[in-house]
């Protein structure tokens, strides 16, 4: 029974209310998932400390520097996944066109003034004390929710997306995408295509449409390559990994050391902070884009083992939600972070064992990076979500 009066006293029930079962929907959260997701941002804080902590010493700063912004990036991370989590992702519907301009914004004062180039990529914006914002990573976001409003909501009469609304996904896609080849960023553009072929798979979407957009992107690439669309420097690295030693101190560097670092791991690793390779410097950007290395030569072939089966964990959840999503929206939203997130971790760790081109995407919810850990927490908070709305009018 309400006791009091007045328009106050019901109001401030309904708000307690509405906060009571949203903190209650918390209890079906996805353990296993939570659970491994956990488990890699520890991981990937030990294998951030071992791949920085003597080159900052060396360099006479304070060696557990790195480790220590990484761990902030974590707090904030689950915080934003815990606030994505805790509202209804079916509200997204009406705020998408505003998180779309927010990513194109972002995409676009890269290209200004105010971007910044790190690592050959003018992917950044430079805020200061250290700390910057990589727009790309955000977009991600962006994308998935944008493809599930619009591949989502099929017209009267229709199974799945007709014609114009696959237009319009496309069109809308290609923006941000256009404006991240620019920068140049392949690594992001490809996780692009990734998300939009699984999307469009999964919604329903005829088949023509997908074998029309993979025979024209094969059509694209080939193009580039013939018209010698691309610098010489950007195809040398594209390629490298297919023969790191015709260049072993050029393009295929990269590729070479990152081999020599896993193999010499071999079955249990040299032990945590003990690697020679890691210690010795010889692997570039070891704590983001090659920390799957530290983790390969430190812990061996069952250390790193682990790793892929802890981000396998993420995946299989993933698409377990996607399956049991309450409505169409919410399955597309699922589908769309698993293929960003699987097509990611594929991408990283193939790129360091040497079946896949080297490209600047770090491993989820390992790798050092403040925007990328945002962005990934924010990814696993809609995929809580989804799961803790499964049941319909939750």
């Amino acid at each position: 029974m309400i006791t009091g009066s007045g328009v106050g006293s019901v109001d401030a029930y309904a708000a307690h209310r509405s906060w009571t079962s949203r903190l209650a929907g918390l209890r079906r959260l996805d353990l296993p998932m939570l659970l491994a997701v956990l488990a890699l941002s520890a991981v990937g804080a030990l294998l951030v400390r071992s791949a920085t902590f003597h080159l900052l010493t060396e360099q006479g700063k304070d060696p557990e520097g790195f480790l220590k912004r990484h761990i902030l990036n974590l707090i904030i991370g689950f915080m934003l996944g815990g606030l994505v989590t805790v509202l209804d992702y079916r509200l997204l519907r009406a705020y998408v066109p505003i998180l779309y301009g927010l990513a194109c914004v972002g995409l676009l004062a890269v290209l200004t003034p105010l971007g910044s180039t790190i690592n050959g990529s003018h992917s950044w914006i430079v805020i200061g004390g250290g700390f910057q914002v990589q727009p790309s990573e955000f977009a991600k976001v962006g994308l998935v929710v944008l493809l599930a409003m619009i591949l989502g909501e099929p017209r009267d009469g229709e199974i799945g997306p007709g014609r114009r609304d696959v237009l319009l996904a496309l069109v809308l896609a290609g923006v941000p995408g256009m404006l991240i080849m620019l920068q140049p960023d392949l690594g992001t553009t490809l996780v692009f295509i990734a998300v939009v072929l699984g999307m469009l798979a999964i919604s329903g979407a005829q088949k023509r449409w997908l074998v029309g957009l993979v025979g024209g992107g094969v059509a694209a690439g080939a193009a580039v390559f013939f018209f010698g669309l691309l610098k010489a420097y950007q195809i040398a690295r594209f390629t490298a990994f297919l023969n790191p030693e015709a260049d072993p101190r050029g393009a295929g560097y990269n590729a070479q050391q990152a081999r020599i670092a896993i193999g010499s791991g071999g079955a249990f690793g040299k032990g945590l902070f003990h690697g020679e390779q890691t210690g010795g410097h010889f692997v570039p950007e070891q704590q983001t884009d090659f920390i799957f290395t530290v983790a390969g030569e430190e812990l061996g072939f069952v250390g790193a083992a682990v790793i892929i089966a802890l981000l396998g964990v993420v995946l299989w959840r993933g698409l377990r939600i996607a399956t049991q999503a309450a409505d169409l929206f919410g399955t597309l939203v699922a589908t769309g972070v698993v293929c960003w997130l699987g097509f990611q971790t594929f991408e990283n760790v193939g790129m360091t064992i040497g079946i896949m081109p080297i490209t600047g995407l770090p491993l989820p919810f390992v790798s050092y990076g403040g925007s990328a850990t945002f962005a990934n927490m924010i990814a696993f908070g809609l995929l809580q979500a989804v799961h803790v709305r499964r049941r319909p009018f939750d």
